[in-house]
């Protein structure tokens, strides 16, 4: 099947009892046996429920994956793969990197044994380079938050096979629309659902999904044993969304090509960060590896401090200024003190996620009234 049919069909079949078309909202924590372990595929509800097992097939179908897993949030699927290691192994991963992502490397793993290395991942050599005989895990973002440089999957996917290291690709900000890691070389995939996947900002999820048999049953384990599973209800929103997933990419794609080419040679912008453009770094590589550049472009104001760049980012109008990306409406973001408080100062700042950035999630609304929007604030 084809992507659009997959995102509507994949792991769904009409319910057997009454024939309902969409996947029910199976509100149960248990199940009734037939006698002791003798059941009808579920048990429990922390463990596995109908309406998740739709969403995780349908999850993995996208990815061209075989085993997919659904979590109450992206930080509890990392949390899950990051249960696979031990005191003393390390983590290989990138500089510019999602705040929570650095925030539990840092804050949380690190204080078990656990080393992590930052490096430029666009740069495949500069992976190997960090790798040592204690490294057992790769994880990189392609485009990464906020500053959007592109890792060349196929590249640091063929070092990890050389070294036999798990190799991970945080795929939120392109999604399964505009590209597979699986088919390039990753392990496994992550993804923070509550983004482009249920793409309406009514979900908070995560999910993993991988082809091999036997790493699906490890994380299944703690899946299970430490119980970050969301709830029924979010399952069924997540696989609603899912269903228009390729319609509101190409929105998001579209309206984002627009307010790049609006902000590419404005005055108020001294750096504008987007696959799509020819200058980006990265582009020749995403355009390889991507089927489009996505909705997510972030920008420097020119001459700006700390306070002017709060009051721009507070008068917008058709953006909203919040957390989060990916809904169907536009957001702005002020990393820095926001989705990236968390990383030291220094440390954001040599990457280039400085106090005058703003991150622009390009929503599905008229272009128009963005590009409106973005002019009269910058004015």
């Amino acid at each position: 099947m084809k992507f659009a049919t997959k995102a509507i069909h994949a792991g769904q079949e009409a319910d057997p009892t009454t024939g309902a078309v969409m996947t029910p909202i199976y509100q149960t924590s248990t199940y009734k046996q037939a006698s002791p372990g003798e059941h009808k595929g579920f048990e429990y509800s922390r463990g596995t429920n109908p309406t998740r097992k739709a969403l995780e097939d349908c999850l993995a179908a996208l990815e061209n994956g075989k085993f997919g897993m659904a979590f109450s949030s992206g930080m509890a699927a990392t949390d899950t793969v990051l249960r696979l290691l031990k005191p003393g192994d390390e983590v290989v991963t990138g500089d510019d990197l999602y705040g929570g992502s650095y925030r539990i490397f840092t804050k949380v793993y690190a204080e078990y044994g656990i080393k992590f290395v930052f490096v430029n991942t666009s740069d495949a050599s500069e992976v190997e380079k960090a790798l040592t005989e204690k490294t057992k895990l790769i994880w990189i973002e392609t485009p990464t938050n906020p500053t959007l440089k592109i890792a060349d999957i196929a590249s640091i996917g063929r070092v990890a096979k050389k070294y036999d290291v798990l190799f991970v690709v945080d795929n939120t900000f392109a999604s399964p629309y505009l590209q597979n890691p699986l088919d390039l070389g990753a392990d496994i995939v992550m993804h923070s659902a509550t983004k482009y996947l249920n793409g309406h900002s009514d979900v908070v999820m995560g999910a993993l999904v991988m082809r091999s048999e036997a790493l699906y049953q490890k994380l299944w384990f703690y899946y299970n044993a430490v119980g970050g599973t969301p709830g029924p209800q979010d399952a069924f929103l997540a696989l609603r969304g899912l269903k228009t997933l390729h319609v509101r990419m190409k929105a998001h794609c579209e309206n984002a090509r627009l307010v790049a080419a609006f902000l590419k040679d404005h005055p108020k912008v001294e750096k504008i960060y987007w696959p799509g453009l020819v200058d980006h770094p990265g582009h020749d590589l995403a355009k390889k590896q991507m089927r489009d550049f996505g909705g997510m472009i972030s920008i420097v104001l020119r001459d700006a401090d700390l306070q002017e760049t709060f009051r721009v980012a507070s008068r917008f109008q058709v953006f909203t200024l919040a957390e989060s990306l990916g809904g169907v409406e536009s957001l702005v973001n002020h990393p820095a003190s926001m989705t990236h408080g968390s990383i030291p100062k220094d440390a954001r700042e040599k990457v280039g996620v400085v106090d005058n950035l703003l991150r622009l999630s390009v929503g599905i609304e008229d272009p128009e009234d963005l590009i409106a929007d973005l002019g009269r604030v910058l004015r």
